[in-house]
């Protein structure tokens, strides 16, 4: 394990596949070998925020919040070359997603629940994180604008708190997609093709 860096400045966010135990880690692990990122820790964030699934499984996280549920994933440091190359993985600079600001807490500080008191509880331990300083500003990498209301309406309105084994079966890696259509050529078929 690579102890702290002080050039692992940026902190990202991480909720699917390139989470501990995903296809997509190989890249964090690889950077943490080089010094160019430092696990920080499980998790979640502050507001709720819908994460569904697209094209082959791919997790999105739509920048909604308000709506779905508060998402649980992993923390890094990275350093400005780990960040380049997960922006790479990430399609930043080909429209599949987009690097904003989202407000973490470590998880499991405020667990969610479908109770309305419990709902209550649940916004009064937030509050309490913001005023203690728990709380943690990162970047996390969202579903590109051009078709997050889409992706939301494909799944019926309907997101999940973590990307785990059962919403990942059937992912398939980028190697073995169909390599004749751009991968936002994928996200469009998939948008506008009839629901299950």
């Amino acid at each position: 394990m690579v102890s702290e860096n002080s050039s692992c400045t940026s902190l990202i966010f991480t909720y699917g596949t390139l989470k501990r135990g995903f296809s997509n880690h190989v890249l964090l692990q690889d950077l943490m070998r080089t010094g160019d990122a430092v696990f920080k820790g499980s998790y979640q964030t502050v507001e709720k925020y819908p994460l569904v699934c697209g094209p082959y499984r791919v997790p999105f996280l739509l920048n909604m919040p308000g709506s779905g549920h508060r998402v649980t994933g992993e923390l890094y440091a990275v350093s400005l070359r780990g960040l380049a190359r997960v922006d790479e993985l990430e399609g930043t600079s080909r429209g599949h997603y987009e690097r904003l600001p989202i407000l973490l807490i470590p998880a499991g500080y405020g667990n969610e629940s479908g109770n309305n008191k419990e709902n209550q509880e649940d916004q009064a331990v937030l509050t309490r994180a913001a005023a203690g300083g728990i709380t943690c500003a990162a970047e996390a990498y969202y579903a590109h604008k051009s078709f997050e209301k889409e992706m939301w309406m494909k799944n019926g309105r309907k997101g999940f708190g973590i990307y785990s084994e059962k919403e990942a079966k059937g992912y398939v890696k980028r190697k073995d997609r169909p390599q004749d259509l751009s991968f936002l050529d994928h996200v469009r078929i998939f948008i506008s093709s009839p629901s299950d």
